[in-house]
C-alpha cells in the first residue's frame, strides 16, 4: 500500500493563491483540500469515501481557519470516519437542531407545561420565569453551562424559599429542553442548591396566642374589614386563602353555614357558623358593595387588572396585622394569619374537643386507616365545637375568666 502523503501545502502557497485570485483546489493530503472560488471565497474541504461513495464536508473558511487548525480538524474527522461516523451526517443533524435562546425555550415551556400547573404554582413560577428571562433569556440554549445556572441563582437575593422556587423553575425549563432533545443533558445536573444558598433555615414554629392575647386581638384597633377578617379567621380556623377568595354566594347566613369549594389544599366543606360569626359575616356583606367576594379588592388597579371584580390582596391582612403591631404596640406577640389556625386547634384541645373533631374543624384529613374508613362529616359535632369556641372568644374579648363547661361529645 502506498504511503499517504500529508502536509503538502504551506502558508506561503496559500497567500500566493489568494493574491492571484484564480480558482484553485489544492490537496494538503489525506483528503484535506484548499479551495478558492472565482469570487475569492477560500475554504477548507475534507474529501473522503464512506459506504462506497465519495463525500465531502466543509471544515471552515480561510483565513478564519488557519492551515494548522484545518489539519487538526481534518485529523479529528478522519478518526471519526474510522469509527464509522459520517462527518456529513453530523453536520446535517446540527443544522436540523433548533438553535433556540433561553427566552424561546421559556415561551415553549409556558405553552406546553406552565399552562397545566395549578394557579398558585403559576403565580410563583411565573415571577421566576420573568427573572430567568431578564437574566439569561438572550443566551443560546446550547451555550448554557452549570456555571450560568449557579450565577442566575446567586444573582437574586430573595430568601431561601424563593431561591428554591427559582431552582425548581430552572430545572423545569431545562428538563423540558432535554425532553425535546434540544440539549443532551440539563445544565442543572449535579448542582447542589445547598452549596449555593446554604441549608434551609429552621421552619418557624406556629404560635398559639394566649387567652389575654386573644382578647387583645378581638379588640384590635384596625379598620372594620381587617378586624372582622381576623375574627372570622380565628373563629372558623379556615386557611387565609379560603377567606380571601370566599364568594358571597357561598355564605348562607340564614342557615348559619359557609360552603368552601374543593381546592388543592383540601376537599369541599361546609362550616357551621356560630351566631357571633354570622353577625360578622353580615357586616362584611354590607361592606362588600356589588362585589361577588366577601372581601373585595381595595385598589382600583386590582379591579381593572382582574376584569372588574377581584378579592382582596393575599398580603392585605398580614400587612394590616404588622401595621397594627408596629404602630399601636399592643400587648401581643407578633403573629401571622396562619397562626390563628394553630391557636384555635390548641385551645380547642384545652376545651376538651376530641382530636378528630378539632382536625375536621381545620379541614384536615384524618390519617391512616381511620381516614380511609371514617367518612363522617361530623357536622353537628363541629357546630357544637365551633359554638363553644366562639363563646370562649367572647369571654376573652370581654376580659372575663372562662368558666363554661368543657366540650361534651353529642350522642
Amino acid at each position: 500500500m502506498a504511503k499517504r502523503e500529508l502536509n503538502l501545502l504551506s502558508d506561503i502557497q496559500l497567500r500566493k493563491w489568494i493574491s492571484a485570485g484564480a480558482p484553485v483546489a489544492k490537496s494538503d493530503g489525506g483528503g484535506l483540500t484548499f479551495t478558492l472560488s472565482a469570487g475569492g471565497a477560500a475554504a477548507w474541504v475534507l474529501r473522503y469515501r464512506m459506504g462506497g461513495r465519495r463525500q465531502e464536508v466543509t471544515l471552515g473558511r480561510y483565513p478564519d481557519m488557519k492551515l494548522a487548525a484545518a489539519r487538526a480538524a481534518a485529523a479529528k474527522r478522519r478518526v471519526a470516519i474510522t469509527d464509522g461516523i459520517n462527518p456529513a451526517d453530523e453536520i446535517r443533524k446540527a443544522k436540523s437542531r433548533k438553535d433556540w435562546t433561553v427566552r424561546q425555550l421559556i415561551k415553549d415551556y409556558r405553552e406546553k407545561v406552565f399552562s397545566t400547573l395549578a394557579a398558585s404554582t403559576q403565580q410563583s413560577y411565573g415571577r421566576n420565569l420573568v427573572r430567568i428571562e431578564n437574566g439569561m433569556g438572550a443566551m443560546s440554549l446550547d451555550s448554557v453551562a452549570p456555571a450560568d445556572v449557579v450565577a442566575e441563582i446567586e444573582r437574586h437575593d430573595v430568601g431561601w424559599v424563593e431561591s428554591f422556587t427559582l431552582w425548581c423553575v430552572l430545572r423545569g425549563i431545562f428538563k423540558h429542553a432535554a425532553g425535546k432533545k434540544m440539549i443532551v443533558a440539563s445544565p442543572c445536573a449535579g448542582i447542589q442548591l445547598e452549596a449555593i444558598i446554604g441549608k434551609r433555615p429552621e421552619v418557624r414554629k406556629r404560635l398559639m396566642l394566649t387567652d389575654a392575647e386573644i382578647g387583645v386581638l378581638m379588640n384590635a384597633k384596625m379598620n372594620t374589614e381587617n378586624l372582622l377578617s381576623a375574627r372570622v379567621l380565628l373563629a372558623t380556623g379556615v386557611r387565609i386563602s379560603e377567606l380571601l377568595t370566599a364568594r358571597r354566594e357561598h355564605v348562607f347566613l340564614d342557615d348559619a353555614r359557609w360552603h368552601i369549594p374543593k381546592s388543592k389544599t383540601g376537599p369541599e366543606m361546609d362550616i357551621p357558623l356560630a351566631p357571633s360569626v354570622v353577625e360578622w359575616f353580615r357586616q362584611l356583606d354590607e361592606l362588600a358593595g356589588r362585589s361577588g367576594y366577601v372581601l373585595p379588592a381595595r385598589l382600583r388597579t386590582r379591579y381593572k387588572r382582574l376584569d372588574g371584580d377581584a378579592n382582596v390582596s393575599k398580603d392585605a391582612l398580614r400587612e394590616a396585622i404588622d401595621f397594627w403591631i408596629d404602630n399601636h404596640k399592643p400587648k401581643i406577640r407578633r403573629f401571622t394569619p396562619h397562626d390563628l389556625r394553630s391557636t384555635m386547634k390548641s385551645h380547642m384541645r384545652k376545651l376538651g374537643v376530641p382530636r378528630d373533631i378539632s382536625e375536621m374543624c381545620l379541614n384536615h384529613k384524618l390519617k391512616g386507616v381511620e381516614g380511609i374508613y371514617d367518612q363522617h362529616a361530623y357536622y353537628d359535632e363541629r357546630r357544637h365545637a365551633l359554638e363553644l369556641w366562639a363563646r370562649f372568644l367572647a369571654t376573652c374579648q370581654a376580659g372575663e375568666k372562662w368558666n363554661v363547661v368543657p366540650f361534651k361529645q353529642t350522642a
